[in-house]
């Protein structure tokens, strides 16, 4: 339990890396001497430090949303404009997605959720009204249904083509999604639920046409990665929404900021996972390989990829860096 004790005597310390933070803010950060620097990259470490012990106490988690965001501040002070190099890129994704995924997990269920809804509204309406079904479809793609026909064959005839407009069309919708929650979410909301109503839409129309297993055989494989993709990049776009809509007591715009560069590295955390999924969309998911070594394939990239996500984190594991990043700029 942190005592009120240790709280008296940290806050200096918050308070100063506040202060160096608005004047950053407001004179940039040329400003600030080289002790200053220094000291903001000491302040960094230290506050991070303090957030990891808030963390352990549930009767602290006021504090420990303060400091995460004051974090987010200083973070974006000391690496903004600094050039990225593979450790950089590596540091993102072996340390910071991770952490930052598991953070904002509550918003990525609450995309899954609504894509879920979304899909039973689509389902329902199906089976309840026909014609939803071809206003939803088409009339093409409703008659290679009930021909009980996939639509997938010229996927297969041309691999590499498909596979390279599959990955951009993907990475599309996850940026869509995600970037149209400045939109207050309205149309991040809108984004996932229409997608929702369409997969059951399909899914439906093919369970009424005895399609349901080479439906689902067919988008196993890369759904495994590509729906969570889609998810994140909409729990990505609701975190922008509640930075906008609820700064708490931060100015909007700040809010907005620290809210933009969380959801920032969300999606960017995505595209490496969509890119697999497109590959295995436009060379597997298609072929004419077993059903059962496709549900495995998919079983299989699931468990990687929550494997991934839960992968240790240690906050503090760069943390001899940051006086770096500031001095070498």
């Amino acid at each position: 339990m942190i005592s009120t004790r240790w709280l008296e005597t940290r806050k200096p310390y918050w308070n100063r890396l506040v202060e160096l933070a608005d004047r950053c803010d407001r004179d940039r950060l040329e400003s600030l001497t080289r002790s200053e620097l220094r000291e903001l990259a000491f302040l960094y470490r230290q506050v991070a430090t303090d957030l990891s012990a808030l963390r352990e106490d549930p009767a602290s988690q006021q504090f420990a949303r303060y400091l995460n965001q004051l974090l987010a501040r200083a973070h974006n002070i000391i690496y903004a404009g600094r050039k990225s190099s593979a450790r950089d890129i590596y540091y993102f994704y072996r340390y910071t997605f991770p952490r930052v995924f598991r953070e904002n997990l509550s918003y990525t269920i609450a995309a899954t959720a609504l894509f879920a809804i979304g899909a039973l509204i689509g389902l329902l309406l199906t089976v309840t009204k026909p014609d939803f079904m071809h206003e939803m479809l088409g009339p093409a793609m409703v008659d290679t249904i009930e021909r009980h026909e996939m639509w997938t064959h010229s996927v297969v005839s041309m691999k590499p083509v498909a596979s390279s407009g599959i990955m951009t069309n993907n990475l599309s919708v996850s940026f869509m999604t995600f970037a149209s929650g400045i939109t207050a979410g309205v149309g991040t909301l809108y984004f996932i639920i229409f997608n929702g109503v369409l997969i059951g839409v399909v899914g439906a129309a093919c369970w009424m046409n005895s399609m349901s297993l080479q439906l689902w055989s067919f988008v196993a494989p890369h759904g495994a990665l590509e729906l969570p993709s889609i998810f994140i990049a909409g729990g990505a776009g609701f975190r922008i929404a509640v930075g906008l809509l609820f700064p708490g007591n931060l100015p909007r715009k700040q809010s907005l900021v620290i809210a933009g560069a969380v959801a920032v590295r969300l999606v960017l955390g995505t595209v490496p996972l969509l890119i697999v999924a497109g590959v295995l969309e436009g060379f597997f998911s298609p072929t004419t390989a077993p059903i059962p070594l496709k549900f495995a394939v998919s079983a299989v990239m699931f468990a990687l990829l929550c494997a991934y996500v839960s992968l240790p984190v240690d906050p503090l594991a760069r943390a001899n860096s940051d006086e770096t990043a500031l001095l070498d700029r």
